[in-house]
Order: C-alpha cells, then sequence, then structure tokens
C-alpha cells in the first residue's frame, strides 16, 4: 500500500514528535537561561531556538532526506559511519539520555514531596526507575502504536498542563524582567546558542528520525519523496510547538528572580516559580509536567535505539532490546542526575559540532554532488578543533595546538569549530575539483520499502 498523507495524520505525527523532543531538559534549561540573561532575555532565546528547535528540525529533515543516521555518517567513510552512529545511540541513549529522563523526574517530580529521611534513602529512585522503565518499555513494545499512544493521548495532556503553567506566567506575571547576570552581558546570543546543546535535541532529531519514518509507514506512506515530505511537515509541527514553550519557560526565568531569587539550576526556579502562581498546587502541575515530559522522551529514545540496534544485531528482537535497554538504564539512573550531567559535558561538547556539521552537509548534499572529501574535510576539521576544546575545558593543555584553536575566530563564544569545518568542506571541494572526481558518496542508499 502506498498512499498520501492527510493533514490529520501528520498533524498527529507532529504532536508525538514534539512530546518524544520535549523532555526534562527542554523545561529546565530555559527558565535558567531566562533568570540569567534578564533584559537580554531575546538574544539569548534567538540563540537557544536556534540549537534547540533549528538544528533539531533539520536533523529530522536530513534524516528523512537520507534514510537514517548511519547512511548520513557514512558518507564520511563506511567505518565513520558506524563508529559515529553507535556512539550517537549510546550517548542519547542508555549512557546518558534514557538514564536522565528518570533521574530528573525523580529529582522535580517525586523528591519534592518527600520528608527528609525518605529524599536520603537511596529507595525511592530506585523504585521510581523500576516503575518509569517498566512504564517507558510497554509503550515502546509496538513502535507503529506510538502516534495512537502518544500523539493522541499523553501530548494533549501534556499541551494541557503546560498552557495552564505558560498561561499563568503570561497574564500575571511573576515581577518585572531582572538586570542580566555577568555572564549574559555581552554574547548573549551565543550563550543562548551553546545552552541548547544541553537539550540534546539535535542529537536527539537524528536519533528520532527513524521512529517517526516508521510512523509514517505505519499509515500506509512507502514513497521515499512523499515520507520526506511528510517527515518535514511533522517537524515543522514538532518545531512550533518547542519555539512556543521555550519562550514562555524563558520569560518564566525572566521575571521571577523578584519573587523566587536568584537561583542555580532551572527546575528550582521553576519550581519555585510555580509555587508561588499556584501555591502547594504548584507542586503537583509541575510534577505532572515533568513526569509527562520525561516518559513520552524516554519511549521514543528506548524505541529509537532498540530499532537501530536490532539491524545491528539480528540475533536480538526489537521486543528484547527494549527489555535490556529499559533494565540497564534502570540501574544507571541510580548513579543520580549530578553524575550523569558532569559525565555527559564533555561528550556532548565532542560529538555535537560533529552533528551539526553532519546535518548541515546533508541537507546541502546535492550542491557539491555529495563527493566525500568534502565530509571528509569538514568533519576531521571539526574533530579535531572540537577534542582540543573538550580537553581544555577539562584542564588539559596541548601547548601550541591549545593556544591555536584559543585563538581561532568565534572560540571566544564557544563554536571554534565553524570556520575549520567550513574551511575543510572548501579544502575537500577543491582537493575534488583538482585531482578529478572522486567517488561521490551515497544519496539515499536505504531502501525506504
Amino acid at each position: 500500500m502506498n498512499k498520501e498523507f492527510s493533514t490529520k495524520q501528520i498533524f498527529a505525527i507532529g504532536l508525538m514528535l514534539f512530546a518524544l523532543f520535549l523532555g526534562a531538559g527542554n523545561i529546565i534549561f530555559p527558565p535558567f537561561l531566562g533568570q540569567q540573561a534578564g533584559t537580554n532575555i531575546w538574544m539569548a532565546v534567538a540563540g537557544f531556538l536556534v540549537t534547540g528547535v533549528g538544528l533539531p528540525l533539520l536533523a529530522v529533515i536530513a534524516v528523512g532526506k537520507a534514510g537514517n543516521l548511519q547512511t548520513m555518517a557514512s558518507r564520511v567513510h563506511p567505518v565513520f559511519g558506524i563508529v559515529f552512529t553507535i556512539v550517537i545511540y549510546m550517548a542519547i541513549g542508555p549512557f546518558f539520555g534514557i538514564p536522565r529522563t528518570a533521574t530528573v523526574t525523580y529529582e522535580i517530580g517525586i523528591l519534592p514531596f518527600l520528608n527528609e529521611s525518605m529524599a536520603k534513602s537511596p529507595i525511592p529512585l530506585i523504585l521510581l526507575s523500576i516503575v518509569f522503565f517498566a512504564v517507558t518499555a510497554w509503550l515502546s513494545m509496538n513502535p507503529t502504536k506510538l502516534v495512537d499512544r502518544i500523539g493522541k493521548i499523553i501530548t494533549p495532556i501534556l499541551l494541557i498542563v503546560l498552557t495552564v503553567l505558560v498561561g499563568k506566567s503570561i497574564f500575571s506575571p511573576l515581577g518585572p524582567i531582572a538586570e542580566p547576570s555577568e555572564a549574559y552581558l555581552t554574547n548573549s546570543f551565543f550563550n543562548g546558542f551553546t545552552e541548547g546543546y544541553l537539550t540534546m535535541d539535535t542529537i536527539g532529531g537524528l536519533v528520532f528520525g527513524i521512529v517517526i519514518i516508521s510512523a509514517i509507514k505505519g499509515i500506509g506512506i512507502t514513497k521515499p519523496q512523499v515520507i520526506t515530505k511528510a517527515v518535514g511537515r511533522a517537524g515543522l509541527i514538532a518545531a512550533a510547538g518547542l519555539a512556543i514553550v521555550y519562550l514562555a519557560l524563558t520569560y518564566i526565568g525572566a521575571t521571577s528572580a523578584s519573587e523566587v531569587g536568584v537561583l542555580d539550576n532551572g527546575g528550582a526556579i521553576l519550581s519555585a516559580s510555580t509555587k508561588v502562581m499556584f501555591g502547594s498546587f504548584g507542586s503537583i502541575i509541575l510534577a505532572l509536567t515533568i513526569t509527562l515530559a520525561c516518559l513520552t522522551t524516554s519511549v521514543g529514545l528506548i524505541s529509537s535505539c532498540s530499532q537501530f540496534f536490532a539491524q545491528q544485531i539480528p540475533a536480538l528482537s526489537y521486543k528484547a532490546l527494549v527489555c535490556i535497554l529499559a533494565l540497564f538504564s534502570t540501574v544507571v539512573a541510580n548513579f543520580g542526575l549530578a553524575k550523569l550531567i558532569s559525565i555527559s559535558l564533555p561528550v556532548l561538547s565532542f560529538i555535537y559540532p560533529l552533528a551539526i556539521t553532519l546535518i548541515v552537509l546533508s541537507l546541502v548534499h546535492h550542491i557539491f554532488n555529495g563527493h566525500s572529501a568534502v565530509y571528509l574535510g569538514a568533519m576531521l576539521a571539526t574533530g579535531v578543533v572540537s577534542l582540543i576544546d573538550v580537553l581544555t575545558g577539562l584542564g588539559i593543555h596541548l601547548g601550541a595546538l591549545t593556544e591555536l584553536v584559543g585563538s581561532l575566530p568565534l572560540a571566544a563564544q564557544g563554536i571554534a569549530w565553524l570556520i575549520p569545518a567550513m574551511a575543510g568542506a572548501l579544502l575537500g571541494y577543491g582537493y575534488t575539483l583538482a585531482f578529478g572526481k572522486v567517488k561521490e558518496s551515497s544519496m539515499i542508499d536505504i531502501d525506504l520499502d
């Protein structure tokens, strides 16, 4: 069967994608950004929207055009294709992304309701993670039903809860917008840009693409061009929803300082703000919002990772992998949120620039005829600069190399890799022109049927 899609069907898939993206990080980082940016909120949130909305949308479209992440990454080199894809899936999956959904649910949705003795005990987190991932596994068992279970049921509930929270903040602001913190007196846009890394949404877009394609195929659409079109429209719906939520939550943070004080994380800001706006009922609203947001993201990540690893390891079925990933994530989640974030930050700082470069090259693939030298030059330059940047952040200095990277344009803004990436792409293209036609990387190598 092969058919066109209806507006209603794509709207439901778009809502599902919105819910998959809208995890805890998407809810707790914008309020912190808003409070820190103060009166420079609009420049900061513009940067945040680039990495928190624009790039995830481009990631989904790029995957829709290519078929999956591995196809995109293999354009650099087949070995890079499999290695990079596994690193992405493991990072946003069982090592960091999936366990974080449970730990954030516990920290913001459960912990505020516990007494002091229970809060210090490991038992509540253990119990929460077991129940949380059991529900996640059940919802993930049949990926073709994710549209019905998430897009048509859970997402509307999440939207209602968010509408109550956001509506109250707009019509009854907590207070005036505060002055910016020292970090946001200058470079507000680029600070917001790099803050958007923490949502992990650009990487999420690369991973969720396979779930969206499966959902689209599940409604009877199999023609590659139609799938690409449907993915793009669903992505636009999700992006619009994310942008609205980010703007509103950033505004809450920007107007919160006079009422709740300057706090050190977005979860605390949002928790205190909801208590001011709704009293004790605010904690319930926030707990419900965080739980639903984390649950939908967890389902999307486990479903995506299970589909990918089922292709790589035929001996394990999709359902078996769902159970394995859920169990593994339950164990990792009990290391705690702070530990997970501290480990994930340097990893994200390294792979994010690589992911962004790959997405952009994939979208303009046809312009340079997909020559692999262009991919290789851009990705090699990006990877080297990003690695040195991360090592510098960890206190490991490489002498002249560290100094060189620190002197690059936009290094102070946290994107020293950008100019080298462009230069590497141009050098790769120049190599192609100088030495004749080299082997082109594949366009759409994977049969979407």
